[in-house]
């Protein structure tokens, strides 16, 4: 297109010289139309990506609650603390410091859980480590997700600026070969004045550029848990698949891959085994003791050894222990038919964010195969028409329109649709298969 664009204007140049110049010359027109460079360390997606997982304050909030769970649950199966008890019987009211009159005794005692209660206990805190752990992949997901939204709308602008500056080249051509073209007669007034105003306004693209690329490196240096002043510059390419999958294929994934759903199948699980629990209120546990007696001096036997049992009676207390069951296994049937309903939402969003993929593909394709070449062609037609004098330089400048707005709508079309398919990706779970290799007008 650069290409084209010069031939065009080489081909304006050759009009006459001028003898005045009542209209600004077109550097003079527009010294907003410099930018800034991108500078900072060149990032690709791969990478950008790997920095925010090592790097980002919502993944490391996630990593320190699986490390929370984690230390929990050693103690979920543990036995309650043994206890050392000392007793003095019989102590003399008259001579109260004088134990040798009494019977002193020393015990150790501990509580044992009912067969199983143990097992089940640890059993419920591994499953909430699980839980964790799939929330950490969820926020993974999620950040990654928006790490390519940010990536790709940044690359977006990098692309719309070398448009931008390759059209503002043109254009400084265009308006000074309608300049001297005036002064020699060919080019009325109006003509020139509305190449002024297309001229101009290629500065207001540039503010609204560079703010959309401000705003993305904002987004991205945050997720990245840096400064957001941070100076970056990315460099990749937009490919769209030669096919995307089919919804089936996407569901069976999703099944295997979403975070949340492993997270809700393992909170699940972890109340089925609660419900096991309670089930199991009912089986006593058993307190023991053994300890050392020292009786007065004088008696026959003076060191003694003592051995004591108990269980709690928990057929006596119906009403809580039945209240726990019932409790318990409604929390399951709750638990069951929210990840039920989750499911379905899940397919749901599969659908939507599918659709929505399969028109932005459809929407870039109708730009590459049509759009873009079309309004190439009619800008040679019309540049040939202009040098054989059968056409006006009206009809140049909105030819040279059409082109910078079909190429901007393209490229915007093409970070649409790497936003649809992220989304697909964030319904689905888990990465999507690509064409590796972009057609040759993506690659930069």
């Amino acid at each position: 297109m650069k290409v084209l664009y010069l031939m065009f204007w080489v081909c304006a140049l050759v009009s006459g010289a001028a003898s005045e110049e009542p209209f600004p010359a077109a550097d003079a027109l527009l010294p907003q139309h410099e930018h800034a460079a991108a500078s900072g360390p060149t990032l690709t997606l791969d990478e950008v990506e790997r920095i925010a997982l090592l790097n980002n304050p919502e993944i490391r909030v996630a990593v320190r609650r699986v490390a929370v769970f984690e230390a929990h649950a050693p103690e979920a199966g543990a036995l309650d603390d043994p206890s050392l008890m000392y007793r003095g019987w019989q102590v003399p009211l008259r001579q109260p410091w004088n134990y040798n009159a009494a019977m002193n005794m020393f015990s150790v005692s501990q509580t044992f859980p009912g067969f199983g209660k143990r097992g089940l206990r640890n059993d419920i805190a591994q499953s909430e480590v699980i839980a964790a752990k799939a929330a950490l992949d969820a926020v993974r997901l999620d950040i990654r997700i928006r790490v390519r939204k940010a990536f790709y709308d940044l690359l977006r602008t990098v692309d719309e600026l070398r448009v931008h500056d390759g059209h503002v080249a043109a254009a400084r051509h265009g308006v000074e070969a309608a300049r001297i073209k005036y002064t020699v007669g060919k080019v009325p007034q109006p003509d020139i004045l509305k190449a002024q105003v297309a001229l101009t306004r290629l500065a207001e693209h540039l503010i609204h550029f560079e703010q959309d690329a401000e705003l993305a490196r904002i987004r991205l240096n945050t997720l990245l848990g840096r400064s957001p002043r941070t100076q970056i510059a990315v460099a990749g390419e937009s490919a769209t698949p030669a096919q995307l999958p089919g919804p089936e294929e996407l569901e069976r994934l999703a099944l295997t891959s979403r975070p949340d759903l492993a997270q809700a199948q393992a909170m699940l699980e972890s109340s089925r085994k609660e419900r096991t629990l309670a089930g199991k209120s009912y089986m006593p546990d058993l307190s023991v003791s053994a300890g050392y007696m020292l009786l007065p001096s004088g008696s026959e036997f003076r060191n003694n050894y003592m051995i004591e049992g108990s269980i709690n009676l928990p057929w006596l207390n119906r009403r809580k222990h039945d209240a726990e069951i019932a409790e318990a296994t409604a929390k399951v049937s709750e638990q069951d038919a929210e990840l039920v309903a989750m499911r379905n939402a899940v397919f749901g969003q599969i659908q939507e964010a599918l659709a929505q993929a399969a028109a932005a593909q459809k929407l870039v394709d109708v730009f590459q195969r049509s759009l873009r070449p079309q309004a190439e062609a009619t800008l040679r037609s019309t540049v040939i028409a202009y040098e054989n004098d059968r056409a006006d330089f009206l009809n140049l400048l909105d030819s040279q329109t059409t082109v910078l707005d079909i190429d901007l709508a393209y490229f915007q079309a093409l970070a649409d649709f790497q936003a649809r398919l992220a989304e697909l990706e964030l319904a689905v779970g888990a990465p999507i298969d690509r064409v590796p290799e972009p057609t040759p007008e993506v690659v930069r």
